[in-house]
């Protein structure tokens, strides 16, 4: 298997291991996250693939995970190579009787 191969098959398994762990209500630590981000630079900087087709790989696994769509406009919000992980929110239970 190619190099360039590899690495894409290697990121995309870093972005469902973020977004399947965010999905089920866990938590992902910094350092997955950055290691993520740092493999979509190097991609981007060795002309291996450019940034548009990194976000729709991403948009694609973050689909798969959530089962919904990223908002329109998440690259705005999350300039490159930020990942747009959002996690579950907590429930909340009354704590008075009131």
């Amino acid at each position: 298997m190619p190099k360039i191969e590899l690495g894409m098959e290697t990121l995309e398994q870093c972005w469902r291991g973020i977004f399947s762990s965010l999905a089920q209500g866990g938590e992902v630590p910094p350092s997955q996250r950055l290691r993520a981000e740092g493999m979509m630079q190097l991609l981007v900087v060795m002309e291996v693939v450019t940034e548009p087709q990194l976000h729709t790989g991403l948009a694609a696994c973050y689909l798969e995970c959530f089962g919904e769509p990223l908002p329109a406009n998440w690259t705005e919000l999350f300039p490159f190579p930020q990942i747009p992980g959002f996690g579950l929110r907590a429930p909340v239970y009354p704590s008075t009787a009131e």
